[in-house]
C-alpha cells in the first residue's frame, strides 16, 4: 500500500478516502490520531491490525462540534456538561453511557464511549466533511512513543495505512485527559494538559483512577486508552529516577557509559558527562509535554543506547500527565533515591 501525502486544503479528500473505509492520520492539538470512520466496524479493525493494537484497547471517537455527542451518549450529566462548554474544542475526552449507534469495536465491547471534540481545525473539518464521528487512537505502532510530527507517523505506518494529512507539530504533544462519568464521581483515566485543578475549579472533586500512577489490576478491563498496557517506549529499557536535581545528576555521572544515555531536564545538561536528551525545561511542565514523546523517539535514533535514565517530573498540575507517560514507558520501573 502506498501511503499518500495530503496537506492543508485537502481534508475533502481525506474525508473521502475514510468514507471508502480507509484509514488517515490526522493532525490534533494533542498527538497525530490513526482515524476511521467511527461508525463503520470493518474500518475501525483496519487501525487496531494497523497499530498492531489490542482489540480490548478501547477507541475515542471524535466529534467536529460540541452537540455532536447527543448522538452517541445516552445520558450527559450536569458535570459532564459544565466541563464540555468550558473546555470543548480541546484536548478533554468523556467517557459516557453509549448510545446503539456506537460500534462495539470502538467500545471494546464496553457499555460505554470516549467521545472529544479536538480544537484542531484540520481534523474538524475532515470529520464535517465525512458528517460522522472519526474513531481515532494515536497513530503509531501500539506500545511505541506517539507522534508529534509527520516523520512519527511515516517513522511508523508508512505503507500500512491509505494517507497522512499533514498539519505540522502538534501543539500540546501528550494525548487528551480522559475523565470518565459512569459512576457517581467524576474520575480521571488519563491525565493530559487539562488538569485536574482546573476541572476541579469548575465541578469540586474529581478522582484519580489508580492505574493513572501504577499498574492496572491483573485481569481489569481497560476503561480509557493508555491504561492497561506499556505504552510509549522506546527500544532502549527506560528507568524512572525519582531524586532531587543534586542527587540525580551524582546518580548518572556514577553510572555513565556508551550505552546508557540520561533523559533529563534543559538545564541538567550541562553536568551531565554522559550523553543525554532533554525533554524540556525543569519548572515548565507545558514545555515537558510538549518536547516529551519527540525525545523518546531521538532515543530510538541512537543504536548504541541500551538503558536511559529518566530524570522524574514534578507531578503536579500538566507534570501529572507528563509522569503518567514516562511510568508507563518505563514499564513502571522506578529508582527512589
Amino acid at each position: 500500500m502506498e501511503t499518500k501525502l495530503l496537506h492543508q486544503g485537502e481534508e475533502k479528500l481525506a474525508a473521502e478516502i475514510l468514507a471508502a473505509g480507509g484509514l488517515v492520520a490526522l493532525p490534533t492539538e494533542t498527538v497525530y490520531g490513526l482515524g476511521a470512520d467511527g461508525l463503520n466496524e470493518e474500518a475501525i479493525k483496519k487501525i487496531f491490525i494497523a497499530k498492531g493494537r489490542p482489540a480490548d484497547n478501547p477507541l475515542i471517537l471524535h466529534i467536529a462540534e460540541p452537540q455532536d455527542i447527543l448522538d452517541l451518549v445516552l445520558t450527559l450529566p450536569p458535570k459532564a456538561s459544565t466541563l464540555i462548554d468550558e473546555f470543548w474544542p480541546g484536548p478533554l475526552t468523556v467517557i459516557l453511557p453509549k448510545t446503539k449507534t456506537v460500534p462495539s469495536a470502538v467500545s471494546a465491547d464496553l457499555p460505554n464511549v470516549a467521545v472529544r471534540c479536538p480544537a484542531n481545525e484540520s481534523i474538524r473539518l475532515v470529520i464535517k466533511y465525512l458528517k460522522r464521528p472519526i474513531a481515532a487512537p494515536s497513530a503509531n505502532i501500539s506500545g511505541k512513543p506517539s507522534p508529534t510530527k509527520v516523520s512519527h507517523v511515516l517513522q511508523d505506518l508508512n505503507g500500512k495505512i491509505d494517507a497522512i494529512l499533514d498539519g505540522g507539530d502538534c501543539e500540546l504533544g501528550l494525548e487528551s485527559t480522559v475523565v470518565s462519568f459512569v459512576s457517581k464521581a467524576p474520575c480521571i483515566l488519563r491525565p493530559g494538559s487539562i488538569t485536574k485543578e482546573q476541572m476541579e475549579d469548575l465541578v469540586g472533586d474529581i478522582a484519580v483512577d489508580p492505574a493513572v500512577l501504577g499498574r492496572i489490576k491483573q485481569g481489569q478491563k481497560a476503561l480509557s486508552p493508555g491504561m492497561k498496557y506499556t505504552h510509549y517506549a522506546p527500544r532502549a529499557k527506560v528507568v524512572v529516577v525519582k531524586a532531587d536535581k543534586e542527587t540525580y545528576i551524582d546518580f548518572v555521572n556514577k553510572n555513565s557509559s556508551e550505552n546508557i544515555l540520561s533523559l533529563c531536564f534543559e538545564e541538567d545538561k550541562a553536568r551531565i558527562n554522559g550523553k543525554s536528551i532533554s525533554y524540556g525545561k525543569e519548572k515548565d511542565t507545558t514545555s515537558q509535554a510538549n518536547l516529551f514523546f519527540d525525545a523518546l523517539r531521538k532515543i530510538d535514533n541512537l543504536p548504541e543506547i541500551e538503558l536511559v535514565y529518566a530524570r522524574c517530573p514534578y507531578m503536579q498540575g500538566v507534570g501529572l500527565a507528563v509522569y503518567n507517560r514516562l511510568i508507563r514507558a518505563a514499564g513502571f520501573e522506578v529508582i527512589e533515591l
